[in-house]
């Protein structure tokens, strides 16, 4: 006997002969179908139980929502790998995606959650497993709500790429959030630090992001990196003249160029640098501070220093007489005599 057979005796011995006190179930069959239909509309109108329904779909007819975080276009078998040979083994997609109903001829769904899914799914139909339907959970959602479940459900999937969430956080900052970090970060319950890291990285220039040998490799840890020699305008022409640089060599198949993120970042770093000691030794040298007096010195006819002026004003002058300068008594009495003669005639 089943275990659902089992479970149906149970209920019908327990019906006929009633379970001592503490002991036992309460019977299934007491409750009645109208009972129990009852129990479970108020469960549902109490919000104790939430009645998503789900289905398994045929992927051609759900389309992707345009504002979906994940770059479907960039997704392939190597990315899907890990799913399609977890889809198989399990002989079903276990995990449901989240979609929303739509009114389109060519659709029924649109999906929120679950690009990846829907991308092995459609896969594996064409490739010999045509038995394998997409699962999808249906829900009534805003396009706020939308874009909040997608994060919640992404954020800590190692398969999302942090240039994939930025992108979709700079998106939602203007379409949900009135262009306010302090508003969109209170939303999704983080801080506004965390979340300007990745608006900084969504807003990297197009020509920098396509020159890393995998633009998804790009993670919020480097922006601390990139951000300042991006700043000042000389810089910045320098680091993306660099990035191109690397870009075109690569595609026409040059070695010795950057292999990996970090290693491209180390390069676009060094170039900056190369500005920045151009732009130190380009710059005039600093004038010596001013201690608000015309300073002269006298000096002897061979060069030595005899005494300086320091400052001079109504009252008199200030002299700096430098005995151990090399010159001699005479020299500088006849330089102090001079000094006199200019400042002090004889009447």
């Amino acid at each position: 006997m089943n275990s659902r057979n089992k479970s149906f005796m149970a209920d019908l011995v327990s019906a006929v002969e009633p379970a001592a006190e503490g002991q036992g179930r309460p019977s299934r069959l007491g409750v009645g179908v109208l009972g129990g239909r009852n129990n479970r509309l108020a469960e549902l109108a109490s919000g104790s139980v939430v009645n998503n329904p789900q289905e398994l779909v045929d992927p051609a007819r759900c389309r992707i929502w345009d504002r979906h975080n994940r770059d479907y276009a960039a997704l392939n078998e190597e990315r899907c790998n890990d799913l399609i040979e977890s889809i198989v083994a399990q002989g079903k997609q276990e995990v449901p995606a989240i979609v929303r109903r739509v009114q389109d001829p060519d659709y029924d769904y649109e999906v929120i959650c679950g690009a990846r899914r829907h991308w092995a799914v459609s896969w594996l139909r064409q490739h010999n497993h045509p038995e394998i339907r997409y699962l999808v959970e249906i829900r009534d959602l805003t396009d706020e709500q939308a874009f909040r479940i997608s994060d919640l459900e992404n954020r800590a999937r190692a398969d999302l790429s942090d240039l994939e969430r930025a992108r979709d956080y700079l998106k939602a900052l203007d379409l949900y959030y009135a262009g306010s970090q302090k508003q969109m970060a209170k939303r999704l319950n983080q801080s506004e630090a965390w979340l300007s890291r990745y608006l900084d990285l969504a807003r990297l220039p197009q020509d920098l992001v396509e020159s890393f040998p995998d633009p998804f490799d790009l993670k919020i840890s480097h922006i601390g990196s990139l951000k300042p020699i991006l700043k000042a305008d000389d810089m910045r022409a320098t680091v993306l003249g660099e990035a191109r640089r690397i870009r075109e060599a690569r595609l026409a198949g040059e070695g010795g160029i950057p292999a990996n993120a970090p290693e491209m970042i180390r390069a676009l770093v060094a170039a900056a640098g190369m500005t920045a000691n151009m732009r130190e030794k380009a710059r005039p040298p600093k004038a010596p501070k001013r201690t608000g007096s015309d300073a002269v010195i006298v000096h002897s006819a061979a060069g030595a220093p005899l005494l300086r002026v320091d400052a001079k004003d109504r009252r008199g002058v200030t002299l700096t007489l430098f005995h151990k300068g090399g010159g001699s008594r005479a020299e500088a009495e006849g330089a102090l005599r001079d000094l006199l003669d200019n400042h002090w005639p004889a009447g």
